[in-house]
């Protein structure tokens, strides 16, 4: 079986990787996965500073998931680049960093500082909110979703992947926007917004209200949005939302993602990713696909 793709010119062993802020940049899972067997490792989100992110409690299980309000704590891409890119050059898979932002001069300081730095891809986080323009999300917003990829554009050395939020009305029109802004390839989706109350203390479970809704129960939805940004646009997609098993990764290739991100499900199964890559590499040979292409988008 050829289990290679290729996303933006830039080729993987396989199609999965893991969704950023869910594998740590890869050192935190290093004993539990082998690194070598996974397509990519997406980083978690890396800024221009260290950001201390939100006060706790920030994460809680939910019906089938779970959400989280981070806040996209991160040490900050000085150190990023001095202890988790040699990290991961030790092993044989490509690099994908995460860049997150509070506004288009953070995305391109650490697209540029990245330049010049041995990563293979960048995703750019555009649910982030836009501090300059009243804190609505990058990714809530077509024509800033479009701004935005064109200027980390100027500075990426490396193919730019754009994250979506899928707490819009139209998935493919902003698909649309980031990729006539420039984009080299989509990733989607981001975590649904939701809320939840601890009935007995009467008050929210998270202390920032709000928190993004990730894990197996939004898969469906997930799926739908891939399916929509395919037929949307002519760039690579890699699907993600609460992939857990072969069969979810394999749902998203067959609407048409050319590769799939596996998230909160590195959680509970630290494993998940090898146990996804040998899945679907026993369906393609009881199907009769040759390579991961050959069933990308079959069904129409």
């Amino acid at each position: 079986m050829d289990m290679k793709v290729n996303i933006a010119g830039v080729e993987w062993n396989n199609p999965v990787t893991v969704a950023s802020g869910t594998f740590g940049s890869g050192a935190e899972f290093a004993e539990f996965a082998d690194l070598n067997r996974i397509g990519a490792v997406t980083t978690k989100g890396v800024a221009n500073i260290p950001w201390a992110g939100n006060p706790t409690p920030r994460v809680a299980e939910t019906y089938g998931g779970m959400m989280n309000a981070v806040g996209l704590q991160n040490p900050g891409i000085d150190l990023f680049c001095e202890r988790d890119i040699p990290f991961l050059r030790k092993y044989d898979t490509k690099i994908i960093v995460n860049v997150c932002g509070k506004s288009t001069e953070d995305y391109c300081e650490v697209v540029e500082r990245l330049a010049d730095e041995d990563v293979d891809m960048l995703e750019i986080n555009i649910s982030c909110p836009n501090v300059k323009e009243g804190g609505i999300a990058f990714g809530q917003d077509p024509k800033a979703a479009e701004a935005i990829t064109k200027a980390v554009k100027k500075y990426a050395k490396q193919p730019v992947i754009m994250k979506l939020s899928p707490n819009v009305t139209s998935i493919a029109e902003m698909a649309k926007a980031v990729e006539a802004g420039g984009a080299d390839a989509v990733s989607l989706i981001n975590t649904l917004t939701g809320m939840k109350v601890d009935i007995q203390r009467k008050a929210f479970v998270l202390a920032n209200k709000t928190g993004g809704v990730s894990g197996p129960a939004i898969h469906p939805i997930a799926v739908r949005m891939v399916y929509e940004a395919v037929n949307a646009v002519n760039v690579p997609i890699i699907g993600m939302g609460g992939i857990a098993t072969a069969e979810d990764a394999i749902e998203m290739l067959l609407v048409g993602a050319s590769a799939v991100s596996v998230g909160t499900a590195n959680f509970y199964n630290p494993a998940v990713t090898m146990e996804i890559v040998d899945g679907i590499e026993k369906y393609m040979e009881a199907q009769g696909f040759a390579s991961v292409a050959d069933m990308v988008g079959i069904v129409k």
